[in-house]
């Protein structure tokens, strides 16, 4: 049972980048539709040189998929991601969130599929994603001990900074 404050994490991976778009348009739906709160989402793929690209991004502006993304790979690796400010107070976050297994379980997933999608947000997400029937060949989820709140401030913190 999800918690009524809390962050949950997605990552379902797919045969192809069109078809996480496609799961990444029901997901903007769903928020259109008021059935989803705040949230991020992206799709995430792999290019033939195995540099991550981080594409389509939600309310949350893109930096809290941009820090999951760099949780779970290296710096050098990712390409177009929201780095800096933003992703690094997020992220710090998110990190204190999740257990080490998690982070190896994330990190497994995307590594599994050609395209993956990604997406964060508050716990009514969790239901929402679960009702939307998303077409993942593979897929993690995990609820965090960390407040969307507190993910809020840190954006808008980092925004500050940036201004």
């Amino acid at each position: 049972m999800a918690k009524t404050e809390a962050v949950f994490i997605y990552i379902g991976t797919y045969p192809s980048e069109a078809a996480a778009r496609d799961d990444y348009g029901v997901v903007k739906d769903l928020h259109a539709g008021g059935a989803v709160g705040t949230y991020d989402a992206a799709v995430v793929t792999k290019d033939d040189a195995g540099k991550v690209h981080v594409n389509k991004h939600g309310a949350w502006g893109g930096a809290a998929v941009g820090a999951v993304v760099g949780i779970l790979f290296p710096p050098s690796l990712i390409v177009g991601a929201a780095v800096g400010a933003a992703v690094g107070g997020v992220g710090g976050h998110l990190w204190r969130g999740m257990s080490r297994a998690d982070v190896k379980e994330f990190g497994d997933v995307i590594d599994a599929g050609q395209a993956a999608l990604v997406i964060v947000g508050e716990s009514k997400v969790e239901q929402a994603v679960e009702k939307a029937g998303l077409k993942a060949e593979k897929h993690v989820a995990k609820e965090l001990d960390v407040s969307p709140k507190d993910v809020d401030k840190a954006l808008q913190e980092a925004a500050g900074e940036v201004s």
